[in-house]
């Protein structure tokens, strides 16, 4: 079966390559993510698809939690900003913007996030979210404690 998932040929669920992490003693994440990958928080690699075009399952990125993450769902308008006092050392934060074009700003340098696109940092720095754009910007925030 690992030769025919390896080589493409079948389809596996997320429970059964999560046992087979769990066998060979390590994470979901490392069975996944491509050996030469530079940024080891950074997966963005395609775990499932269904049967259906169309359907899939993404892993975007991981991060340690000592202990807990918190899931939230923003919208900005244009010309909307958001700033925020850093938060604890240890602290990270990953957004992926599923409409518009979100603006973070880690001090005084800019990332700009476009729809389908993805963004993780640590959050033990000012950094604030802008929309610098004509239309909404709805994203995904999760804080990782």
């Amino acid at each position: 079966m690992l030769v025919a998932i390896e080589a493409g040929e079948k389809n596996v669920s997320l429970t059964t390559l999560d046992r087979v992490a769990e066998a060979l003693d390590v994470a979901f994440s490392d069975l996944i993510q491509a050996p030469d990958a530079r940024d080891p928080s950074r997966i963005n690699e395609l775990a499932w698809t269904g049967t259906i075009p169309g359907s899939k399952a993404v892993l975007l990125s991981k991060a340690q939690a000592s202990r807990e993450v918190e899931q939230w769902e923003w919208c900005l308008q244009p010309g909307e900003v958001y700033p925020s006092e850093p938060d604890a050392d240890g602290w990270s934060e990953q957004i992926y913007v599923f409409e518009g074009c979100l603006t973070v700003m880690l001090g005084d340098q800019a990332q700009n996030i476009a729809a389908g696109e993805f963004f993780m940092f640590a959050s033990n720095q000012p950094h604030c979210y802008r929309n610098d754009g004509a239309v909404a910007a709805r994203f995904v925030r999760n804080v990782v404690i």
